[in-house]
């Protein structure tokens, strides 16, 4: 069977109506524990104290801030390319997910920045970029809103997407491109424990729950906004031909 089969509506919906279900538990069942598990469950860090736990929400959210928009970049390509309007809402229905994770990311970021640098924001070349990535979310849903031919507000969001995904990359990896920036680097050694210059296991072992929490949550919220963007454009469709 072909992936592609599942850019048919009827077929998305049969197989998202049997996964969905499953997925939202997973992720009730993820998420609840690793975030009881990192905020009342482990120690305080001896230099940044209780600040520390503000990583099992802000970790997860700016990994899934960045990889929502690249995702998006995906189908919106797919969308131009192959025309298939399940990858088209489906990044629709990403937009608002992917801007949500972006807010929280930023607000815990600031959190985090304040008692560690001593100032709420500053204009790293990460934070900067992250920034820049959440107003491209922000376009990106005020364009589909603003157009009411599907298609052309399709064709034109997703033009803006490829746009904006140069900040996503950017926000990936500013740390490597700049090394003045006070942002610390990439989080991927996190996934490494153990080592010296790594995060305790004690930290380590719920936060990447937390991160396979966040991630479950998104895929059920995903697939949730999907199906109910085709609905919509069902309705729609049937409104049109009654006019």
């Amino acid at each position: 069977m072909s992936i592609w089969e599942f850019a048919n509506p009827v077929r998305f919906m049969r197989l998202s109506g049997r996964v969905l279900p499953w997925v939202t538990g997973l992720a009730l069942l993820t998420l609840l524990p690793a975030l009881i598990w990192g905020f009342f469950l482990t120690p305080n860090d001896a230099r940044q104290g209780a600040t520390v736990k503000i990583i099992y929400v802000h970790v997860p959210t700016a990994f899934l801030a960045i990889n929502v928009y690249f995702m998006m970049f995906v189908t919106s390509l797919i969308w131009l390319i192959r025309r298939h309007h399940v990858s088209a809402l489906a990044a629709k229905a990403a937009a608002p997910i992917g801007a949500v994770m972006t807010l929280i990311a930023l607000i815990t970021g600031a959190v985090w920045g304040q008692p560690m640098w001593g100032t709420w924001w500053v204009w790293d070349p990460r934070l900067t970029s992250f920034l820049i990535m959440f107003i491209f979310y922000i376009g990106y849903i005020a364009l589909w809103a603003a157009i009411d031919d599907a298609d052309k507000a399709a064709d034109l969001s997703a033009i803006l997407c490829m746009i904006g995904s140069v900040f996503a990359i950017i926000s990936r990896y500013a740390v490597n491109f700049w090394s003045q920036g006070l942002h610390q680097g990439t989080s991927a050694p996190l996934i490494r424990p153990g080592e010296e210059t790594q995060v305790s296991a004690v930290f380590w072992q719920p936060l990447m729950l937390s991160i396979a929490g966040f991630f479950l949550l998104f895929l059920a919220l995903l697939l949730l906004r999907t199906r109910t963007e085709i609905r919509n454009r069902r309705i729609n469709a049937l409104r049109a031909r009654e006019a």
